[in-house]
C-alpha cells in the first residue's frame, strides 16, 4: 500500500508482494514475498513487482521438493535466491540499478518454516502462550551492511548474496506467522530494552486476529486491515509505503 508521502506525491506504491500455494495436495507449501523498491532509483516499483514474482516461482518450486529440517532448508532457501538474483540481472540488464529493491521470503512447509531476507524486511510468527498469552518471536534479520551504516542492501547491491540471512524454524506450536516491508518496523516492532527489537504484540495479535476470527464478509476484513494501514497512527509513525502478507494455521 502507497504510504503518505507517496500518496501525496502522486507517487505510485514501490512495495509488492505475491504469495503462492504449491506442492502435492497432501503436503501443500506456501510461499509469501514482500520487496521495498528503493526510493531513490526511477523504476524501483517494476523490481519490487519483478523480485516477488521471480520468489514465487523459484521459492515454490525449490520447495516443493522434499527437504529435511536443518541444513537442508538452508541450502534449498540459498539456491531459490541464486536463481531469483540471476534472473533479476538478466531481465534488468544494464539498468539494473534502476530496479533496485529488497526482498524477504517466507516458506511455509508442513515440517518447517523458512525465512530469507536481503533488505530490511522482516517476519514475525507466532507460536504457543505462557500465562494465556500467545507468544510472537521476530525471526532473525538480514544485517546492516556495516555496523556504521544503516543503508539497506538491494538485490542489486555489490555482494548482495554476503548480506543475505536465511532461517529454518522447526517448531509445530507455531500457527500464524506475518511477512512484511520496513514501512510497518514501527508499529510491528519494539524496542523495550532500547536495544533488542521485538514483536510488539498487540498489532501482531490484532493483525492475525482477524484471519482467526473472520466476519462474514472476507472484503470488508481486508478493508479493514486496508483502512489501518493507511490510519493517520500509522502514516506518522512512518510515512513509507506499508505491505505485510499474514497467513494463520487452520
Amino acid at each position: 500500500m502507497a504510504g503518505y508521502r507517496h500518496r501525496r506525491d502522486g507517487i505510485p506504491c514501490q512495495d509488492a508482494w505475491q504469495q503462492v500455494v504449491a506442492g502435492p495436495a497432501e503436503a501443500p507449501v506456501t510461499v509469501l514475498a514482500v520487496a521495498d523498491g528503493a526510493g531513490s532509483r526511477l523504476r524501483s516499483d517494476e523490481g519490487s513487482k519483478l523480485a516477488v514474482a521471480l520468489a514465487m516461482d523459484a521459492f515454490a518450486r525449490w520447495a516443493s521438493r522434499p527437504c529435511p529440517p536443518g541444513e537442508a532448508v538452508h541450502a534449498l532457501l540459498r539456491h531459490a535466491y541464486e536463481e531469483v538474483a540471476d534472473a533479476f540481472l538478466d531481465q534488468t540488464g544494464d539498468q539494473a540499478d534502476d530496479f533496485a529493491t529488497t526482498l524477504a521470503v517466507l516458506v511455509l512447509a508442513p515440517e518447517w518454516i523458512g525465512h530469507l531476507s536481503v533488505g530490511d524486511g522482516f517476519a514475525v510468527v507466532r507460536a504457543g502462550t505462557v500465562d494465556g498469552r500467545a507468544q510472537f518471536h521476530l525471526l532473525p534479520q538480514a544485517a546492516a551492511a556495516s555496523e556504521y551504516s544503516n543503508e539497506t542492501v538491494f538485490l542489486t547491491s555489490p555482494g548482495a548474496e554476503r548480506w543475505v540471512r536465511t532461517v529454518c524454524v522447526r517448531d509445530a506450536g507455531v500457527d500464524g506467522a506475518l511477512l512484511s516491508t520496513d514501512g510497518l518496523a514501527q508499529a510491528a516492532l519494539s524496542r523495550p530494552d532500547g536495544r533488542c527489537q521485538t514483536p510488539n504484540a498487540s498489532f501482531v495479535a490484532a493483525v492475525l486476529g482477524s484471519l482467526d476470527r473472520p466476519g462474514p464478509d472476507p472484503a470488508r476484513d481486508e478493508e479493514e486491515l486496508a483502512a489501518l494501514l493507511r490510519s493517520d497512527r500509522l502514516s506518522a509513525l512512518n510515512a513509507d509505503d506499508k505491505t505485510l502478507v499474514r497467513a494463520v494455521r487452520p
